[in-house]
């Protein structure tokens, strides 16, 4: 993990949908198709990059609904221009899928493993991939545990490293998300959402968290009447700190103001502040 400052900040592709607009929400069994949910956008995904670093960000999570095509031509020419802008790709997120559903496991775990081949054609470092939907049974922990390895064996041979997330059902607090760390086998990585908790003692289960982590989501929460939630925002940070997290944080912007860049600006200047960097 980077101790780099001009490298500890991100943005996911989520923190910018109404920028980029369109999306085309894949899912197993059911065809992309071109959605209009958050209007038609200001950009396109070919020129994200270069607006990347125009606002002074080298790192990108990309959401796989984002990609209008995951033809040769298309993979190919984004990469070009995350190469030309010096963008890193640090994860394709799949946001779809259910490796622990009963009776859908296994078409959703193929329906990944295709997503992790996309990411390596996109050059991604990471492929994050959701643990499972489904309550910590120990079936579904076993089902995710056994899908996890292999998608892990078979992104490693793509040369992408796997990741998961505190995210859904599957994983409501940090002994299942420790659970399942330990037991995967090829090792996968854990990305720290910020947003996905709401219970008690919330912080304290980041922490323990944050000592596996590679990379977070670091989202504050926005409301129209009082802004940025900074109490909530600053204890997260004060968690990344108590941990001795040193990877990038990774902007999630979603507040109710349409100018994107600039929730994404106040979020950073927000955890420069908290952590004294400089740019």
């Amino acid at each position: 993990m980077t101790t780099d400052n001009s490298a500890r900040f991100s943005v996911s592709t989520w923190s910018l949908h109404r920028t980029i607009g369109l999306c085309w929400w894949d899912a197993p069994g059911r065809s992309a198709k071109s959605d209009e949910r958050w209007g038609t956008g200001e950009i396109a995904m070919r020129d994200l990059p270069a607006a990347l670093a125009d606002n002074g960000y080298a790192r990108l999570h990309l959401c796989h609904f984002h990609l209008e095509s995951r033809s040769p031509a298309f993979l190919k020419e984004l990469r070009a221009a995350l190469d030309a802008a010096h963008v890193t790709l640090g994860m394709l997120l799949i946001d779809d899928g259910d490796i622990t559903d009963p009776a859908h496991h296994e078409r959703d775990s193929a329906w990944v493993a295709g997503w992790v081949d996309t990411a390596a054609q996109l050059g991604a470092q990471h492929a994050r991939v959701i643990a499972g939907k489904q309550p910590p049974s120990a079936e579904a922990l076993a089902l995710s545990v056994r899908h996890l390895s292999a998608l892990s064996d078979f992104a490693s041979h793509q040369g992408v490293s796997l990741c998961t997330e505190n995210w859904f059902d599957l994983t409501p607090g940090p002994n299942e998300v420790l659970y399942l760390l330990d037991r995967v086998s090829p090792t996968i990585d854990l990305l720290t959402d910020f947003g996905n908790w709401t219970h008690a003692g919330k912080y304290r289960d980041l922490e323990t968290l944050l000592r596996r982590a590679i990379d977070t989501h670091a989202k504050a929460h926005f409301d129209t009447v009082s802004g940025m939630d900074t109490g909530d925002y600053r204890a997260c940070i004060a968690a990344c700190e108590k941990a001795g997290y040193r990877g990038p944080f990774t902007l999630i912007y979603d507040g109710p103001d349409a100018d994107e860049w600039a929730g994404l600006a106040a979020e950073r200047a927000f955890i420069q502040d908290c952590l004294a960097l400089k740019r």
